[in-house]
């Protein structure tokens, strides 16, 4: 609905706050003025009744009196002298019973020489009235009554209205242009904001904002634009992460399903049966490993991965890893060398630590040759333990390392699945690791070999530290 549009809420809050604002600057500038203006008409009826009364102090004759008469009658204003007591001795138009109420009830003893406004109330009364009193030699000889009708001042009043009635329609009708342009103006902005957000609802990634503005809009613009970013990059790796998945457990599946076929339709030997069999526990084997990585991934990414710390000795730990990856990795002719200090405490969770250990020190002997060293040392510091797991292979590219602990990525797309993994086991590792407040680490060079290096703090773990990463 029209009402529901931003714009349009935007505009009528200004213009309800600028309105206020502007009635108010109105109405005290429109009061001031009308006051400015009644001061003026009844401060010049006053000069007007003093200029009378200093020329009747300089001559006061009968001539003199009936000429100020003559002078106001052809005037809009009327002047009427009396002497001291009060009685009228000229008049310059017909003597009205309210001018001569005023004369009547003036109190003549406390207006000042310089005369004053003696009736002033214009929207009550006919006439506003000025008394200027006659001095000569020091006597009080009479008074200079000048009155004018109230509707000059009603008409001046009236005149002020009317021009400020037309220049507020005029400053509301600019306002609520101006309002429009500037609400535009600034919803603009905001609407292109809603339609690309809504884009991006819709799965269309690929958005266009400008980001040169240097304010909140901006600032807005530019985060939407890296959300549009992320999105994509988050979409393209999640449709590799698929592609992969899917290829990973096809070619087990295949595996599986022909020689478990070849079994089921001809005659073998027992020689040849172990062996198909064999070939199938591998591969199924295999797929239970996928699976169950996948599993940690998807716990990690719902942030109820959880790691239970305990106190141990570090060196149990890295003895029973190396008791366990000694053979496996002396049966492919190299050397396995192991370094950690005695009587060191850490806290961890040992299962999940081991599984780190494992998967790193897999990693390396299969891309370590025959006859090439693999070393684990654990030193300490202070506030850390580093344990340190390098080797005497291949190495890795430095455009791939980077990318070494995304999840699924191989350093060669092509390599063979008997020297490659499924590329899960680096990217739990770091899970893990963080998960503990730690820190892992490669460095690499080609034809050289390859250090992964784990940093744990020493210090307390929460006994449930589950990974909120995402």
């Amino acid at each position: 609905m029209m009402f529901n549009k931003l714009s349009l809420k935007i505009g009528l809050l200004f213009f309800v706050f600028i309105v206020i604002i502007e009635a108010f600057l109105f109405f005290i500038l429109y009061t001031n003025l009308v006051n400015d203006r009644i001061d003026e008409i009844m401060n010049n009826l006053l000069a007007r009744a003093n200029t009378h009364r200093d020329v009747l102090e300089d001559d006061f004759t009968p001539s003199t009196l009936e000429h100020v008469g003559v002078m106001e009658s052809a005037s809009d204003f009327a002047v009427i002298v009396t002497d001291a007591a009060g009685k009228i001795m000229i008049a310059s138009d017909p003597v009205e019973s309210e001018m001569k109420d005023v004369i009547r009830h003036n109190d003549y003893k406390n207006i000042p020489t310089m005369g004053k406004i003696i009736e002033d109330r214009w929207d009550e009364k006919k006439y506003i009235v000025a008394d200027s009193p006659i001095t000569i030699e020091g006597a009080h000889q009479g008074h200079v009554f000048m009155f004018a009708h109230t509707n000059i001042v009603k008409n001046t009043v009236d005149h002020l209205s009317n021009q400020f009635f037309l220049v507020g329609q005029m400053t509301v009708l600019l306002t609520i242009i101006t309002i429009f342009i500037l609400s535009r103006f600034i919803t603009l902005p905001l609407i292109k904001m809603k339609e690309a957000t809504e884009q991006l609802s819709k799965g269309k990634t690929k958005v266009d904002l400008s980001t040169d503005r240097r304010d909140e809009l901006g600032e807005l613009a530019r985060s939407i634009m890296s959300l549009s970013s992320d999105l994509e990059r988050l979409k393209k790796d999640r449709n590799e992460f698929l592609a992969s998945i899917s290829h990973e457990l096809r070619t087990p599946l295949t595996y599986i399903k022909g020689y478990a076929d070849l079994i089921s339709k001809r005659d073998f030997s027992d020689e040849e049966q172990k062996e198909y069999l064999y070939i199938i526990q591998e591969e199924t084997e295999r797929v239970t490993v996928l699976v169950k990585n996948l599993f940690d991934l998807a716990k990690m990414d719902e942030n109820t991965f959880v790691i239970y710390p305990e106190n141990i000795q570090l060196s149990q730990l890295i003895h029973s890893i190396e008791e366990r990856m000694r053979p496996v990795i002396e049966q492919k002719n190299i050397r396995f060398v192991v370094s950690c200090p005695e009587n060191l405490d850490v806290k961890l969770d040992p299962k999940r630590m081991q599984q780190v250990l494992i998967n790193v020190l897999d990693n390396a002997s299969k891309h370590t040759r025959e006859g090439k060293k693999i070393a684990l040392e654990v030193s300490q510091t202070d506030t850390d333990v580093v344990i340190t797991v390098s080797d005497e292979g291949e190495g890795i590219p430095d455009a791939d390392l980077p990318y070494i602990f995304d999840r699924l990525y191989r350093v060669e797309k092509s390599r063979s699945r008997e020297s490659g993994g499924t590329g899960i086991g680096l990217a739990i590792a770091k899970e893990i690791i963080e998960a503990h407040g730690g820190t892992i680490a490669i460095r690499s060079e080609l034809a050289k070999g390859t250090t992964v290096i784990i940093s744990l703090r020493r210090g307390h773990i929460d006994e449930e530290s589950a990974i909120s990463r995402r």
